[in-house]
């Protein structure tokens, strides 16, 4: 009879040590995503709001090939693709040679994803019956750059294991959030474009799949089949993902096979995720966050649309029954455990951190509404229902991050070899 699968139970050593190096990367990026969101914040309600606006709003591209855009839509079509292209690296990644390869392990954060998106869903729906349902993805992406920031700052002695799973759950989040944007927003379909897309596309994955680095031949073709996905009507960061799903991740056979260290796809990763984090996803934020709220009575008007209720429900409440009750349902009906030394309370605080929505909900708010007040209200409810479940999180984390600390410490008196504590007192402190 086989071991019942333990959930969030560590990963492999090598998997460790690379998931080690994209939360420093993430973490570094949601510091900047922040600072983005500030400037932009604070400059779009200040005297000078309308250079803020004038700058957003400016038209730059050659317009022969229908690519003049404001800086607004370069920033969310463009940069984003960057973004969801490194998400594809990750993804095809953690499948193909990650610890998710295995089954049991990808059926918890998977699982969690899809009740992370189903849930706050289901609540947005609720709340705006018979109103603007169209905005009914809103709540539910997670932002892994502020998710990830805010577990760096009050989470440092928390177990690995935990940082992990935010992660793959949220990179799982992003691909769902791609397929809503492609099936759900896609406003017009031009049928030639999409397939002239392929073209280049099919070029690009013959090349990575011979092992071809070489920039001046991939970035053309890139560009080219994002122009024309563009073109198409379809999110033009769809291409990002494809893109990214084309790139192979393990080593050729005549390049040493498997065991010869990082394949195509973790080079890109490697180049590309500083990019995406440290530029594309900040300035994103920047291009997008500036909203003029207007004071008192501007933030009592946004927050008594029904559109921003259903936002901040679903962001604060659905994240995270969502998250937790697929976890806690796919432990119940497959007989995993929780892993030895982990708390369902630890779980709960992760799941309330899925909360935090920036990125990809702005993104689907201006394909829902597009500008205008209802669009302002998407940012506020975004903006502010993230921060409530940052703050909650913060809470929960911060009380079990001080247990973890105490564990540590313990631990270590037990190497140095001096007031051995009775182990059952330290599995107490778990509790």
């Amino acid at each position: 009879m086989s071991e019942a699968p333990r959930l969030f139970s560590p990963g492999s050593w090598g998997e460790a040590r690379r998931i080690a190096d994209v939360l420093r990367k993430e973490t570094i990026g949601g510091a900047l995503l922040l600072a983005g969101t500030l400037v932009a914040l604070i400059w779009a309600n200040s005297p000078w709001s309308g250079g803020y606006d004038t700058l957003v709003g400016f038209t730059v591209g050659p317009s022969a090939l229908h690519l003049d855009l404001s800086l607004g839509t370069w920033a969310a079509d463009g940069l984003l693709a960057i973004f969801f292209f490194v998400a594809g690296l990750e993804l095809k990644r953690e499948f193909v040679a990650g610890d998710l390869r295995d089954p049991r392990r990808a059926a918890v954060p998977v699982a969690a994803a899809a009740g992370g998106v189903i849930v706050p869903a289901v609540f947005y729906t609720l709340v705006n019956l018979g109103g603007a349902v169209q905005g009914w993805a809103i709540p539910t992406a997670t932002d892994i750059a502020f998710a990830l920031a805010v577990l760096a700052v009050v989470g440092r002695s928390l177990p690995t294991a935990l940082r992990t799973f935010l992660l793959t759950l949220a990179v799982v989040d992003d691909l769902l959030a791609i397929v809503i944007i492609a099936v759900f927003y896609t406003a017009h379909l031009s049928v030639l474009p999409l397939l002239a897309a392929l073209v280049p596309l099919a070029l690009f994955t013959v090349l990575v799949q011979r092992r071809v680095r070489s920039w001046w031949l991939l970035l053309p073709l890139a560009f080219a089949a994002w122009a024309l996905v563009h073109a198409s009507g379809v999110h033009a960061t769809v291409a990002g993902v494809l893109l990214g799903f084309a790139v192979p991740v393990l080593r050729s056979e005549r390049a040493g096979g498997p065991e010869a260290g990082p394949g195509l796809a973790e080079h890109f990763e490697h180049q590309f995720r500083p990019i995406s984090a440290g530029i594309a996803v900040p300035v994103f934020a920047f291009m997008s966050a500036g909203v003029a709220i207007g004071g008192v009575e501007g933030l009592t008007s946004a927050l008594s649309d029904p559109i921003a209720i259903g936002i901040m429900v679903g962001l604060v409440v659905g994240k995270p029954i969502g998250i937790l009750l697929a976890t806690w349902l796919t432990a119940r009906f497959t007989r995993a455990t929780i892993d030895s030394g982990l708390s369902w309370i630890d779980i709960a605080g992760l799941a309330v951190l899925g909360g935090i929505g920036f990125t990809v909900s702005l993104l689907i708010g201006e394909l829902a509404f597009g500008a205008g007040e209802r669009d302002d209200h998407v940012k506020v409810a975004v903006l502010l229902g993230s921060l409530v479940a940052a703050m909650l999180a913060s809470v929960v984390l911060r009380a079990r991050n001080r247990v973890y600390r105490r564990i540590r410490e313990a631990e270590q008196v037990d190497r140095d070899g001096d007031d051995i504590p009775d182990i059952y007192q330290r599995r107490d402190l778990r509790a």
